[in-house]
């Protein structure tokens, strides 16, 4: 989604940013996402808009240079996605740490605020809906997406075909590969649903035809 989104941005004013989320990752804090995201904006701006030039200016200046408060970050962000409509995409939301979800998707609600051409798009497992139901009130569309067994098949397909090992793998073997997994999986997303992904898009719905801008 984020290769077509950037595909179809190529020479039209539109910005597009993203963040994934890993559990294994030791600080993906909120300013940490919010950084990185600021950070790709910056980069297709032709022009560094005035406000974010007097932050960094201010924060420059003070105690021999520091670095940006979070609510610094934020209005840099409202800033460089107000120049151009902006896709922010944020992956596997449901890893962030508790303590850092809710000051996010705060900030994420500010810039929409500020910013009305942002269209915001987010996967996450369904515990967390409620969370951005509440913290995006009114600006959250949600679809349940979950893993089809053909595309598990034909993954998996792939990935034999790629083996570096090739002699330690027969027919047999094979055979059974691609029968146990999609069966596993099914059972695993219809027995819990909850382990399945949501995608939540600030209204309205993106449109991956950005002529509609």
């Amino acid at each position: 989604m984020i290769d077509s989104l950037c595909d179809q941005a190529g020479g039209q004013r539109v910005a597009v940013a993203c963040f994934y989320f890993d559990f294994a990752a030791q600080e993906q804090s909120s300013s940490s996402v919010l950084g990185a995201l600021l950070k790709q904006l910056v980069v297709g701006l032709g022009e560094v808009p005035r406000e974010m030039a007097l932050v960094y200016k201010e924060r420059k200046s003070s105690l021999g240079g520091l670095r940006p408060r979070h609510c610094d970050i934020v209005r840099m962000l409202q800033a460089a996605s107000f120049q151009k409509p902006t896709f922010i995409c944020i992956d596997a939301l449901d890893e962030c740490a508790p303590e850092h979800l809710a000051k996010l998707l705060g900030s994420l609600n500010q810039i929409l605020q500020k910013a009305p051409g942002t269209r915001i798009f987010v996967t996450g497992r369904p515990h967390i809906r409620q969370e951005i139901e509440r913290r995006l009130a009114g600006r959250v569309t949600s679809l349940l997406i979950s893993t089809k067994r053909d595309d598990i098949v034909r993954y998996l397909r792939t990935r034999l075909a790629e083996d570096t090992t090739p002699a330690a793998m027969d027919s047999s073997l094979e055979a059974g590969i691609l029968k146990k997994i999609p069966e596993d999986v099914s059972e695993m997303y219809v027995e819990a649903p909850a382990l399945g992904k949501l995608l939540y898009l600030k209204r309205p719905l993106i449109d991956t035809n950005l002529d509609s801008y």
